[in-house]
């Protein structure tokens, strides 16, 4: 019974730390895609742009940034208390 607790409960290695790591880039990545679609948007209609157009977008790119940085510190955090 110890043997199971300890395996599907027990402290993690290092190496559990990499999935924050692959958020981070991943999210990092769809930051980067979201604001080249924004920018190619404003620049195809930069003439008939409305302010819910531009609201979205920039709250669409507050929250993968956000995102991107919970994970980062979260990768950071796992990996020093780990070290």
């Amino acid at each position: 019974m110890s043997n199971f607790v300890d395996m599907y409960f027990g402290p993690l290695n290092k190496d559990s730390c990499l999935y924050f790591f692959a958020m981070s880039v991943i999210f990092f990545i769809f930051l980067i895609i979201a604001l080249a679609a924004q920018f190619y948007v404003v620049l195809k209609s930069y003439k008939v742009l409305n302010f819910n157009l531009i609201l979205n977008a920039g709250l669409v790119s507050i929250n993968l940034f956000l995102i991107y940085y919970v994970n980062r510190i979260f990768y950071t955090m796992c990996n020093r208390s780990l070290a």
